[in-house]
């Protein structure tokens, strides 16, 4: 495999710093999805944690990081997770946490930034909006500026999922994985491609949010002037160059799917499976919908990556029709 930035050695050592509350998440056969979906899917369940999202595993390694420099002080922008797991992962560290939302963001998770004791400052516009407000802050009060896919401790430490697929006994075929920014998917992705080659790596992004998936596509960077998905957190415009090149080397595909797929797909998790999750966690599910044939006997990993979603909004997704298949 050609080099990415991320380091097998050093995804190693970050289980080391992160807190094992995050670590060694369930992962397990859902029988009951192989009728409808016509495939074995193993849900890797990134909700059963204090912030219900995968995005602890970076923030650990970052916080881990600045404690030991004794940089006290640290701004992201987010729409919602990491922004939360910063917050949990600065408390316990002494860190002072600021993290830059859109005042559009889901409530929930902006009120979890807040219970969890870091100062939040809305912008009036969308993620891209918060990312250029959170670097002026930094350049501002020489706060450290942890950018979401950028920084590497936010990869390497999604990476750690990666560790604990391969250790799976049996073997699967394919992993599924949301595609925001990049970190879950270069994350994962190298640990696959170094350790477990034989498996693909698939990579879902909403079709209202397409623009690391047309950049991977057009192996360049391509931006879009707006994102128009209920999948919030992968609802990015602008790629940052340096996750597309490792995202080139790591990813098998990338696909865009439907927001009436996603909601199915929500839909399905809650309905044989139990969980209640975010839009984003529903894409690897939503990605089978679509593409049946591709899938079918295929043994499926779906990483669930987040569960912090505003509960007037899920009934309104799920609630008021009974599934139907596309």
């Amino acid at each position: 495999m050609q080099e990415t930035r991320l380091d097998t050695a050093r995804i190693q050592a970050a289980r080391r710093v992160i807190d094992p509350v995050f670590l060694d998440t369930p992962l397990y056969h859902c029988e009951a999805l192989q009728p409808d979906l016509g495939c074995a899917v193993s849900i890797k369940l990134e909700t059963a944690n204090p912030v219900r999202s995968f995005k602890a595993r970076g923030t650990e390694v970052a916080a881990s990081l600045l404690a030991d420099r004794g940089s006290p002080t640290v701004v992201c922008a987010s729409a919602g997770n990491l922004g939360q797991a910063l917050a949990w992962s600065g408390r316990g560290r002494g860190l002072d946490v600021t993290v830059v939302a859109s005042r559009f963001a889901t409530v929930a998770k902006l009120d979890r930034i807040r219970a969890l004791g870091a100062r939040l400052e809305l912008v009036d516009g969308d993620h891209e909006m918060a990312r250029e407000r959170a670097a002026a802050i930094a350049r501002y009060d020489g706060s450290r500026l942890l950018e979401d896919s950028l920084d590497l401790e936010t990869c390497e430490g999604a990476a750690t999922i990666g560790l604990e697929l391969v250790d799976t006994v049996p073997s699967f075929d394919a992993v599924l994985i949301a595609l925001g920014g990049g970190a879950l998917a270069t994350g994962v992705g190298h640990v696959m491609k170094a350790l477990a080659p034989e498996v693909e790596v698939i990579c879902v992004q909403p079709l209202g949010a397409p623009a690391m998936t047309h950049s991977w596509r057009g192996r360049r960077v391509v931006t879009t002037d707006s994102a128009d998905t209920i999948a919030d957190g992968v609802a990015g415009r602008r790629p940052i160059p340096a996750v597309l090149d490792d995202l080139l080397l790591v990813a098998d595909d990338a696909v865009l799917v439907q927001e009436a797929s996603i909601i199915a797909g929500m839909r399905m998790l809650l309905d044989h499976a139990g969980l209640v999750v975010e839009p984003s966690a529903a894409l690897g599910i939503a990605a089978i919908l679509e593409d049946r044939d591709r899938f079918a006997g295929r043994h499926v990993v779906t990483i669930v990556c987040g569960s912090n979603v505003d509960m007037n909004a899920y009934h309104r997704w799920v609630g008021a029709t009974p599934l139907r298949k596309p």
